[in-house]
């Protein structure tokens, strides 16, 4: 059983993207944040927010 404490999979999403960006990824933001979204299973809600975080900071 998986148990995530709330938010956890939002932060190692965040995290990962940012690795990925930091170690030379070329991918469009939002193709990462798709990814992300897909690898840490995150809801619609957090997906979304996760979308709008990396527009933001890239």
């Amino acid at each position: 059983m998986n148990i995530n404490l709330q938010g956890e999979s939002l932060r190692k999403a965040v995290k990962w993207i940012s690795n990925e960006k930091k170690y030379g990824r070329r991918d469009d933001v939002i193709v990462l944040a798709s990814e992300a979204s897909a690898k840490f299973d995150l809801s619609p809600k957090d997906s979304e927010f996760l979308r709008r975080f990396v527009l933001e900071e890239d």
